[in-house]
């Protein structure tokens, strides 16, 4: 099936084949896209506290050129909610990023991947207009009956008045229930990204479900701790892997 017939019924049916980790989850592994497979997300996903909000929808590309290689583009519309002001919409940040495999051992199913990111200055609802960019390496390793380990972190160049550069890690466990089912749970940290900021910890437990061969749905949420307060961050997708 062609290109734009895999779109329209991405959009009409709202499904994704479930990749063995990264969405939903908020730390990444390292095995990139297969070469030449696709794989596509409509994800809603956002951070709060209390009835303050900022969401983002949109829609996540990846794609495999060549082997061990994946290119990947995240275009988002922004929302954000506050107590005194209402709703407001936007553009998001769009974010590139090409991982690389550089490591992958078939005996221990142990592997690692670098996969910088360029965060754009296209949002309209934020004032900084400078590119940030993170630089994670990514680590995984697979186990039997369906478990499986994968984490990592780097460090992220944040530039503009009022911030500052920082770094961030995190692991995660994922364990196949059945077939088309799975469970995770996970913990990231990251320094503070402003001046005068604190530390930000979020935790979470995520779930993907398979539908059929090609489509699924994935999901995430958990407490965040930053400010000394606690939010709460979500992410739900529906996606297409062929």
């Amino acid at each position: 099936m062609k290109l734009v017939h895999r779109l329209a019924a991405l959009a009409l049916a709202g499904a994704a084949g479930p990749a063995a980790a990264g969405p939903p989850y908020l730390n990444n592994d390292p095995a990139p896209t297969d070469t030449g497979g696709w794989e596509i997300y409509l994800f809603s996903t956002g951070e709060g506290h209390a009835s303050d909000v900022d969401v983002d929808n949109g829609v996540e590309f990846n794609y495999g050129p060549v082997e061990d290689v994946q290119v990947s583009a995240t275009l988002p519309l922004s929302f954000s909610h506050s107590a005194g002001n209402g709703w407001d919409s936007g553009t998001g940040r769009v974010e590139l990023g090409v991982k690389y495999r550089f490591f992958k051992d078939d005996r221990s199913h142990f592997s690692a991947a670098f996969f910088p990111k360029a965060v754009l200055p296209t949002s309209s609802l934020s004032h900084h207009k400078r590119t940030r960019f993170q630089l994670p390496i990514w680590m995984g390793k697979d186990f039997k009956r369906g478990a499986s380990i994968f984490g990592g972190g780097g460090y992220n160049v944040n530039p503009g008045r009022g911030n500052r550069d920082f770094w961030q890690a995190g692991i995660t466990f994922t364990q196949a229930v059945t077939r088309k089912f799975s469970l995770g749970a996970e913990i990231m940290q990251q320094g503070s990204d402003s001046v005068g900021g604190t530390a930000k910890t979020r935790a979470d437990v995520g779930s993907i479900v398979r539908l059929s061969k090609n489509y699924g749905i994935l999901v995430s949420a958990g407490p965040t701790w930053a400010d000394h307060r606690t939010g709460y961050h979500f992410y739900a997708a529906l996606g297409l892997f062929y």
